[in-house]
C-alpha cells in the first residue's frame, strides 16, 4: 500500500473533533463519495480505494446526502420512452 503524508494545521483536528487517524480517514471517504458522485469512480472502487466495505461507502453517501444512483431522471425517462 502507498502512503501520502500531508501537511496540514493542527487546528485541522479540532474542526472535525477526530484524532489525525479519524480525519484521515474521514478525508479520504469524502473524497471517494465526491468522485462518485462526480461519475469518476463506481461504487466497488470507492469503497476498495476508502479501505471499507461497499454497505459502509452507502452509508457514507447516505451521510453525504448523494444519491447511490448513477442515472440521472432525464435519463431514466429517456431509457423508459425507448422501452
Amino acid at each position: 500500500m502507498i502512503q501520502i503524508q500531508l501537511n496540514l494545521p493542527e487546528s485541522a483536528f479540532s474542526a472535525l473533533r477526530s484524532t489525525p487517524d479519524e480525519f484521515g480517514q474521514e478525508l479520504l471517504i469524502a473524497a471517494v463519495v465526491k468522485w462518485y458522485e462526480m461519475g469518476m469512480i463506481s461504487q466497488s472502487k470507492a469503497a476498495e480505494i476508502a479501505g471499507i466495505s461497499r454497505q459502509a461507502f452507502l452509508t457514507a453517501l447516505n451521510r453525504f446526502e448523494v444519491s447511490p444512483f448513477q442515472t440521472t431522471p432525464e435519463e431514466l425517462e429517456e431509457e423508459l420512452n425507448r422501452g
